[in-house]
């Protein structure tokens, strides 16, 4: 391995655009190709996920992605369980100058979250015959994981910069990934991780995806602002050989999913070849 000083060893690691594929000697019909994939008892045709960002997803974005064979998961920390009628405080973010829209953000998401809308929202997927993945952080999953299973979300995303089971605070205030899994009766996904090691802990507390990706993202600041992250080629290779030897161990397969990095098609497609 390279120095990057004394005692300081690096090794490669690549992004989307660091690689290509290879073309095989052999080619296949794509209609005989299933790009399908599963988590708990739910199945998907398209192998694609809404991320959970305001700007992305609400409850008719939820269920066009349903049609379509794919998902999205709704934030339960945004706007859309925090007023009864989002699309206003959108339409005032979309109009805000930028001088404005930093001021305007931190007062919008100054209401609290009313557990009626979480709800309400849910039920507007599941009526809507879609599937209703919904996400929280960390902070919030003891109080929202449980609101949503009983509202009838089939799983839910716990969703940090840096997921792990072993957070450690003098507070005492730790999300235990591991007995959340376990106390819920609908899948529990987690992320996100950019590691082997960090895979492993997620897989080994129960998770039934994980999510992969720290700073790739067109909309992620991680890198610049926090200086953490991992190329998201290698990031995803590194937690597939995690799947994989875990796999090997319990005969428990998880769905590795890549969360960002991803701005064309050919990168999702090395997304999943990776």
């Amino acid at each position: 391995m390279p120095f990057v000083g004394r005692q300081r060893t690096a090794r490669r690691a690549y992004g989307f655009d660091d690689i290509a594929l290879a073309p095989g000697a052999a080619t296949i019909d794509p209609e005989d190709v299933d790009i399908g994939w599963s988590v708990g008892h739910l199945r998907f045709d398209l192998p694609f996920l809404a991320a959970a960002m305001d700007s992305v997803v609400d409850a008719r974005t939820a269920i066009l992605m349903g049609e379509l064979g794919a998902a999205a998961v709704l934030n339960l920390e945004g706007l859309q369980t925090r007023y009864e009628d989002p699309e206003e405080v959108l339409e005032a973010i979309a109009a805000a100058t930028s001088e404005e829209v930093v001021t305007r953000l931190q007062e919008v998401y100054r209401s609290p979250i009313r557990e009626e809308l979480v709800g309400t929202r849910i039920a507007a997927i599941k009526n809507g015959g879609a599937p209703c993945i919904v996400s929280m952080t960390p902070q919030k999953a003891d109080r929202l994981a449980p609101l949503a299973e009983e509202a009838g979300a089939d799983a839910v995303l716990i969703q940090s910069t840096v997921a792990t089971d072993r957070h450690r605070s003098r507070r005492g205030e730790v999300l235990s990934i591991r007995e959340i899994t376990h106390r819920l009766g609908i899948p529990v996904m987690t992320g996100n991780c950019a590691t082997y090691e960090g895979a492993l802990d997620l897989l080994e507390a129960g998770a039934a995806a994980i999510f992969v990706g720290v700073g790739p993202g067109a909309a992620c600041t991680s890198r610049r602002v926090l200086g953490i992250g991992v190329p998201q080629a290698t990031a995803i290779i590194d937690a597939a050989a995690a799947r994989n030897d875990y796999r090997r161990r319990t005969g428990s397969y998880v769905p590795v999913i890549a969360d960002g990095g991803i701005s064309v098609g050919g990168e999702a497609v090395k997304a999943i070849a990776c």
